[in-house]
């Protein structure tokens, strides 16, 4: 054995003991809600797919007629060959829906935010984030060489205290934060949180991954209660509500036009198949047409809440938290038994001692089947924590 291969195991091992350690399970979708897993059709808590929009006919038509017309990859950087019509249009429909000027479209949001973070923030800066931002975040954080000072959770003046101690030692300051919390389901102070950037001649940037299609007509969370707040950086992903693949940066012509010439994760990846800009775009169609479409996903998560006597859902995420590792699994593995698939999520996604049960809702979800759930919920999970 190699000394890279006890590394490997060593490693494996100590994950395996703290109950941390992943494996891939096979997993076959057969349309927005329901899944095949080790033989067992499931009723699916665990996905992001909250419009139920990868399996809807008029997105898979758009895919196929794209691949038909364009082939199934876009051949080069989009710097080079890969800069197809099909993203130019999805730009200017994201832009639109977002209220800005320009966009930027990248193959992931994980490429998105480790690209655009490094672009306007480095050395001689400092970058405020959110303790709890998603790990894409903190990459770009690390990424961009600024001094990261982290803010409690949805702090807005613990980011004050930070920026009066430290803001006038840096030339720029950007304030980064999830809108909607992908383990929690909470939203970001946004209207906040722009008003304390500006006050410090700093920027706001906001993960919109989970807040796109769902909140604010759909528009997202800079909407989400009825205004626009002011967000300099409007980052996404079409992975969620859209149904589609890639991320994407909604700001004005000057920061996108710069985005464009020195983001490495767009200048040095090959441009987004053309199957996945038409199927986002086709996804658009619907959330624009039918703007009621979003509200049914958090409709669901809050019959939910209520049924349970929790929190009531801010979004189509509710979490559960048991604290211990070995119970969270032995929570999903009860619920699995049931015929729900509702994955337990573990440190070090989540902080040490805050294991828990991610529910997802979707605006297909049968109302039945969310009792049903809250039902098994009260009888066996809550149980575990009694």
């Amino acid at each position: 054995m190699s000394s890279l291969d006890s590394f490997a195991n060593a490693k494996l091992s100590a994950l395996e003991a703290a109950h941390q350690r992943r494996t891939l399970v096979e997993s076959s979708r057969e349309d927005g809600i329901w899944i095949v897993r080790g033989g067992r059709r499931l009723i699916s808590f665990s996905c992001n797919d909250y419009l139920n929009l990868t399996h809807h006919p008029a997105v898979k038509a758009a895919a196929i007629a794209a691949i038909e017309k364009y082939g199934t990859g876009a051949g080069a950087s989009r710097l080079v060959t890969g800069n197809h019509p099909l993203l130019n249009a999805l730009e200017e429909r994201l832009a639109k829906l977002k209220g800005t000027q320009a966009a930027c479209v990248f193959g992931s949001g994980y490429l998105a935010n480790a690209g655009i973070i490094p672009s306007l923030i480095g050395e001689g800066d400092v970058l405020l984030l959110d303790e709890l931002s998603h790990s894409c975040l903190w990459t770009g954080a690390q990424l961009s060489r600024a001094t990261v000072l982290t803010f409690r959770h949805n702090d807005v003046e613990h980011a004050r205290d930070l920026l009066a101690q430290h803001r006038a030692k840096y030339d720029h300051a950007l304030i980064v934060t999830d809108g909607v919390f992908s383990m929690d389901g909470d939203l970001a102070p946004l209207h906040e949180l722009s008003a304390l950037a500006a006050g410090y001649d700093g920027w706001l940037m906001s993960d919109d991954a989970h807040g796109l299609g769902v909140l604010g007509e759909g528009r997202g969370c800079a909407f989400a209660d009825g205004r626009k707040a002011r967000i300099d950086l409007q980052m996404g992903t079409l992975s969620k509500a859209l149904g589609s693949y890639g991320g994407y940066l909604c700001a004005s012509r000057a920061v996108i036009n710069l985005i464009k010439t020195r983001a490495r994760t767009l200048i040095y990846s090959t441009g987004l198949p053309p199957a996945s800009a038409a199927a986002a775009i086709a996804a658009l169609d619907m959330i624009e047409a039918d703007p009621a479409l979003a509200a049914r996903t958090v409709e669901k998560a809050r019959g939910f809440t209520r049924a349970l006597d929790l929190p009531l859902a801010q979004s189509p995420i509710v979490p559960l938290v048991l604290g211990d590792e070995t119970v969270a699994l032995e929570a999903s593995q009860m619920l699995e038994k049931a015929g729900f698939l509702v994955t337990a999520i573990r440190p070090p996604t989540v902080p040490a001692r805050t294991a828990r049960l991610r529910f997802a809702f979707t605006a297909g979800h049968p109302d039945a089947e969310i009792v049903r759930l809250a039902q098994v919920v009260r009888e066996q999970v809550m149980r575990l924590v009694s």
